[in-house]
């Protein structure tokens, strides 16, 4: 930011490395801190350090939690034979938020992406076939985008699922093709579940 003092820079600099934040959108938000009380400040930059330390992954479903295993893969009310796995944990919340899926969730973080140099082996890959092995789920559902990377990681994982007898389905009609979970609505990721279809 020319004409601002250093730190000033700094900050808006290292809030425009968050994501959907832009230059502009990054110097507003500076200059808010910079006129917030520094409580507020004070609280954020404590609530971030102490989430920040606080937050691991499940050791079941890779989500991020603050137990282990999580919320989710404890409960006795959710359906422990089938198994949603999706790219990220904000598609985790997408999917409970609509309400309609009472399984349990495995959160890959990310997809197969070569450009980005991106293989199977820097997803939870090995821990999703570990907990497959184990003999409690009966269907996987593919909850990946309706992108290309997200297809081809789909794909992927059909073909290393497949051999093990399990029925593996894949989201259907009512996301958008390029689309992400997280900027679903409820109805859409219902209706998606609902249609989903065999890979």
């Amino acid at each position: 930011m020319l004409g601002f003092a250093g730190p000033v820079a700094r900050l808006a600099e290292e809030l425009g490395k968050l994501p959907g934040i832009g230059p502009k959108t990054a110097q507003r938000l500076a200059f808010y801190l910079l006129k917030a009380d520094p409580a507020v400040v004070q609280n954020l930059a404590r609530v971030l350090l102490e989430t920040r330390e606080a937050i691991r992954y499940c050791s079941r479903c890779c989500n991020f939690t603050d137990t282990d295993p999580c919320s989710l893969c404890r409960d006795p009310q959710r359906d422990h034979t089938i198994l949603c796995v999706v790219e990220e944990p904000r598609d985790v919340a997408a999917l409970e938020k609509a309400g309609s899926f009472r399984g349990l969730y495995h959160v890959l973080h990310g997809t197969i992406s070569p450009l980005e140099g991106r293989g199977p082996e820097d997803l939870t890959v090995r821990a999703l076939l570990a907990r497959l092995e184990k003999g409690e789920v009966r269907e996987v559902i593919l909850a990946t985008g309706a992108d290309v990377e997200g297809d081809a990681t789909a794909l992927y994982l059909a073909r290393l699922i497949k051999p093990l007898g399990l029925k593996v389905t894949r989201l259907a009609h009512g996301l958008p093709v390029g689309a992400d979970l997280e900027y679903a609505d409820g109805l859409t990721l219902s209706r998606a579940l609902e249609g989903r279809q065999e890979v």
